[in-house]
């Protein structure tokens, strides 16, 4: 496989001081990264029934509709609170300092499609176990969740024991 990681631009002190912000604009905007990724993540489902694909907002919505393509699944955006025209469905996750919250429509999953979750990043996992916690109270079965990157060094995928986690890249700190 190509090397991804060598794509992604390391940024230090972003957006504070002693935190390393790896910014994947620079893995979006080469045309070989970009093909590579999609195609890495559809070699790992490929195969898997997906009926939808749920991107999260922001940057899993770069991945996740090419992904929806890829499997010829649909596509699912999950948003922060006020920005989904219909009815919704909503969840409240713990942050570092205090609690946040994402929004699905409520009619976006029906009982029992198998839904794989497309995010940029798994850091703590608490966004992608939020996420799946919507999937799940719309009565949607997660099939897996994928990542471009894993920060193993946060230890996110303990909070999503029980799921199937593939993430492409993985850094150790």
């Amino acid at each position: 496989m190509f090397d991804l990681k060598s794509l992604i631009r390391e940024v230090p002190d972003f957006p504070k001081p002693g935190i390393n912000f790896y910014d994947i604009t620079t893995l979006l905007k080469d045309p070989r990264g970009w093909r590579e990724t999609i195609d890495a993540l559809k070699r790992h489902y490929n195969g898997m029934q997906v009926d939808l694909v749920v991107g999260v907002e922001a940057r899993g919505f770069f991945f996740a509709p090419a992904m929806a393509y890829a499997l010829g699944a649909g596509f699912v955006p999950v948003r922060k609170p006020g920005k989904l025209p219909a009815e919704t469905v909503s969840v409240e996750y713990a942050l570092e300092y205090g609690t946040d919250s994402l929004q699905m429509h409520k009619d976006a999953i029906q009982p029992g499609q198998r839904v794989l979750i497309i995010d940029d990043v798994l850091a703590t996992g608490g966004t992608a176990a939020a996420v799946a916690k919507l999937v799940e109270k719309l009565g949607g079965a997660v099939a897996g969740l994928g990542f471009l990157a894993e920060l193993d060094f946060l230890h996110g995928r303990d909070k999503l024991a029980g799921y199937d986690v593939f993430s492409l890249i993985h850094y150790e700190k």
